[in-house]
């Protein structure tokens, strides 16, 4: 989604991608809460976006509007599985109070990013109308 919006609407856009599948990743840890042998599962992106935007460009260090969108667009999220041992009988690891807190967290993240985007399209619209 770049163009005349730039790519800081495509960044929120794969952001919120990231942070919706980091949410069904947490939820599917509590689901599990009690299921023998499960083993918590995590999601990261933020360093692969990172080192992405980073890379993006030639070796002059200048990234163009085109090869940063690109650097979004390719940028992946990784999927881990937890697997230090569990303190429970059961061989479960899931820790109640962490997947809490990377709820409200994720939460909190996403709820920053859809206003992002919200003041971006509203200072658009605001300089669409003096037209």
């Amino acid at each position: 989604m770049s163009g005349m919006y730039g790519n800081g609407i495509g960044l929120a856009e794969k952001l919120l991608d990231y942070l919706w599948g980091r949410e069904n990743i947490t939820l599917n840890n509590i689901a599990n809460v009690d299921t023998p042998g499960f083993k918590a599962q995590y999601v990261t992106f933020e360093e692969e976006l990172r080192k992405k935007l980073l890379n993006a460009g030639g070796t002059d260090g200048r990234k163009t509007q085109n090869e940063m969108a690109q650097a979004i667009q390719s940028s992946r999220a990784g999927l881990y599985t937890t697997w230090n041992e569990s303190t429970r009988l059961d061989g479960n690891n899931v820790d109640m109070d962490q997947e809490q807190v990377e709820l409200v967290r994720t939460a909190y993240e996403y709820q920053q990013v859809v206003n992002s985007i919200n003041s971006e399209i509203s200072r658009l619209r605001t300089a669409a109308k003096t037209f």
